[in-house]
């Protein structure tokens, strides 16, 4: 059975610094949720608290509407996977994914099975009788995984488990991670600063910056929907069009940038004369053909440019914009990139999105 977890004004100090401030948070039953954030953010303190490792100074966690915030860690039933595996390296792998039942006293034919049901999950049947160290990485994380799930616990918790693998491997044990969680039917709570890790494993996101929670939903939301410059700029890339509200228009407004205008649809529509901060991912934008039309237009020289296999990144100096980074697919890109070359940018009115800038 998996189980419903709510933060509730979770905050944790250090003295006079404030690790953590009246973060509250809702986490379905079965739910994937991670904490996405840069170093520093809070989000490792958050896991540790509920995990019970690290008490707050304020606020409460519950799990099923039960306040465990007073609970030691052993009573909180968790299973918990960290960054490095944390693995005995005298124990074989089934004595490893055995330990915590042998803690809990489970008998040695109920544990037996169990231990086998566990590798069974995580694909390492035929690897009970090898020790750590002639495991892969992969393999490790693997047992790790089994050694949290074979006591049912209510919750898994994750600490950046995939962090030590090398990016193909990542990839890998990403997609595995997902499938497991699907198997299993756990609420998951995983933590990283991996923007692409986030986006793929999760059900929900909650994004963090100085302790502080900044926006969480699911993954596309987010990323399609950024509330802040800082969302938007920590979740994937994006160019940033500041200017000042100049129209209004039926579907939108338009705004200012010096000589260039640019319609934006969608969004509260502020005051006229009101600067507005637009965010506009990249991908959103394509390089006009001589005569081409679009909603929005903009003129620039190619700065830099860089080939990515599948497609290139340009980097394009604009008069009213600065700098504006585009990605466009190679199979059909429209012109061979070079240096100096005079270009046109274009994007529809609905593929930027009004944001908040961070405070100064």
């Amino acid at each position: 059975m998996s189980h419903a977890l709510a933060l509730e004004g979770l905050s944790k100090r250090y003295g006079s610094f404030t690790a953590v401030e009246r973060v509250s948070l809702d986490v379905e039953q079965g739910a994937f949720l991670t904490l996405l954030g840069p170093s520093g953010s809070g989000k490792t303190t958050i896991l540790m608290c509920i995990a019970g490792f690290v008490e707050p100074s304020e606020g409460a966690i519950r799990l099923d509407g039960r306040d465990i915030t007073p609970l030691p860690p052993e009573r909180r039933d968790f299973g918990m996977v960290f960054q490095g595996y944390a693995l005995f390296p005298h124990m074989t792998v089934a004595e490893n994914v055995a330990f915590p039942l042998r803690v809990r006293k489970m008998g040695a034919a109920a544990r037996e099975a169990k231990v086998r049901g566990a590798l069974d999950l995580v694909q390492l049947s035929a690897f009970g009788d090898r020790l750590p160290r002639q495991l892969s990485g992969g393999q490790q994380q693997r047992v790790a995984l089994a050694r949290a799930l074979v006591f049912d616990p209510a919750l898994l918790l994750l600490d950046e488990p995939l962090s030590a693998l090398d990016k193909k491997l990542r990839a890998e044990l990403q997609d595995e991670l997902k499938a497991l969680h699907r198997r299993v039917g756990r609420t998951f709570v995983n933590v990283t600063h991996d923007q692409e890790e986030a986006l793929s494993l999760s059900d929900r996101v909650a994004i963090l910056n100085h302790g502080k929670l900044i926006q969480q939903g699911a993954p596309a939301e987010l990323y399609e929907r950024p509330a802040t410059r800082f969302v938007a700029d920590f979740l994937g890339k994006s160019n940033f069009l500041q200017g000042v509200v100049r129209e209004h228009l039926p579907e939108g407004f338009a705004i200012g940038a010096g000589a260039t205008r640019v319609v934006q649809r969608g969004g509260v529509v502020p005051a006229l004369g009101a600067p507005v901060l637009l965010s506009l991912r990249p991908e959103k934008m394509s390089l006009l053909a001589e005569g081409e039309a679009a909603e929005n237009v903009v003129g620039g020289t190619i700065a830099s440019w860089s080939y990515l296999g599948a497609g290139y990144a340009l980097n394009v100096e604009t008069p009213d914009f600065g700098m504006l980074r585009v990605t466009l697919p190679t199979w059909n890109a429209p012109i061979a990139p070079r240096e100096g070359l005079a270009v046109r940018l274009g994007w529809s009115a609905s593929a930027s999105v009004p944001v908040l800038d961070d405070p100064a």
